[in-house]
């Protein structure tokens, strides 16, 4: 994947805000949700920390490494999804951690 189409990818899979993102950082549910490093902060929660940044930046200012980190994004979010439980996914662990990582699977994609 170039970097265009990672731009792209990332700006397709990535529909939450810096803003929002941040927001749904500080609560519990984000908190709680994937996999724990040693009882420390989860993946997906650094995860989304980074992505703050990344959306905070100027075009020009993405770095090799942010890249390199939206190209990660871009492949979880497309794992996760396929991975998607049956039923109401309003308040499941599936759904938030999905967040972390910047996508909320419920929300409309504007048009």
């Amino acid at each position: 994947m170039d970097d265009e189409e990672t731009r792209r990818e990332f700006g397709e899979n990535v529909n939450m805000t810096a803003k929002q993102l941040e927001d749904w950082l500080r609560t519990d549910e984000s908190k709680d949700a994937g996999q724990h490093k040693n009882g420390g902060e989860s993946v997906g929660h650094e995860s989304g920390r980074r992505i703050i940044g990344i959306l905070n930046k100027k075009k020009n200012d993405v770095s090799a490494d942010d890249l390199a980190h939206m190209r990660k994004v871009v492949g979880y979010v497309h794992r996760h999804l396929a991975q998607r439980p049956s039923g109401d996914v309003d308040e499941t662990t599936w759904r938030y951690s999905l967040m972390n990582w910047g996508h909320d699977p419920l929300k409309k994609r504007s048009p």
